[in-house]
């Protein structure tokens, strides 16, 4: 982490206190964990005092795997990836509960006047539906982000304008990505000449493991080219 990037952390610090907490990254970006409590203030306070103008990208995050196996190397293998093999979808009941850290909501932030990147990490705790509240209020450019991450995960966004669907089907049971759902999808579409319309049925593919495993640092996250100074 840079002097930069140190000195904007301390700042941060002293503004929040014990209502954000940092944690390092592996590619060595300015991140913390806010309580889904504090989400809405801590980001207020971030754009109009901090400078973060700019919401450039928001997505769910699903943990259920994380940090399994399948994660604990760096070689390839010829065997592909194992979620490549068939998983049961998992559909909850609504009285069930998720582990509290399972699903999160990630915002990458950035300010044009600093020039400075910031990422903040929402965990939804054990609601099902996962929820947390919505920051359309704060930086409109999440209004599409939220719905995706709705439509992908099931995540809800409290006080979001229009949360529908936006990549999938309307009538789409599931969230696809979620790491319970089977890569292979449940249904598949065809053209019913007898009903003359699209319809659905029990998907037929077989699943097949064909994407080899290649964990690699990304060069984009080497010193001598992220570790810049700032103009």
């Amino acid at each position: 982490m840079t002097d930069f990037y140190e000195t904007l952390a301390a700042r941060i610090d002293a503004r929040f206190g014990a209502q954000i907490e940092r944690f390092a990254s592996r590619c060595g970006e300015l991140t913390y964990e806010v309580p889904r409590e504090n989400l809405v203030e801590v980001a207020t306070a971030l754009r109009d005092e901090l400078g973060f103008e700019q919401l450039v990208d928001l997505c769910g995050v699903d943990y259920l795997t994380y940090g399994t196996d399948e994660w604990m190397t760096e070689s390839a293998t010829e065997r592909g990836f194992s979620r490549g093999v068939q998983r049961d979808s998992v559909i909850m009941d609504e009285s069930d509960t998720f582990d509290p850290r399972r699903f999160a909501v990630v915002y990458h932030l950035l300010s044009l006047k600093h020039n400075a990147r910031l990422r903040l990490r929402v965990f939804t705790g054990s609601d099902n539906p996962p929820v947390v509240d919505s920051v359309v209020d704060i930086w409109n450019s999440a209004n599409w982000f939220e719905r995706e991450a709705f439509d992908l995960y099931g995540i809800l966004f409290d006080g979001h304008p229009d949360l529908r669907r936006i990549l999938t089907d309307y009538g789409f049971i599931g969230y696809p990505f979620r790491k319970d759902f089977p890569l292979i999808g449940t249904v598949e579409v065809r053209y019913d000449p007898e009903k003359g319309r699209v319809a659905y049925q029990p998907v037929s593919i077989e699943p097949r493991t064909l994407v080899p495993k290649v964990i690699r640092d990304d060069n984009r996250y080497r010193p001598e080219l992220k570790d810049r100074p700032h103009g």
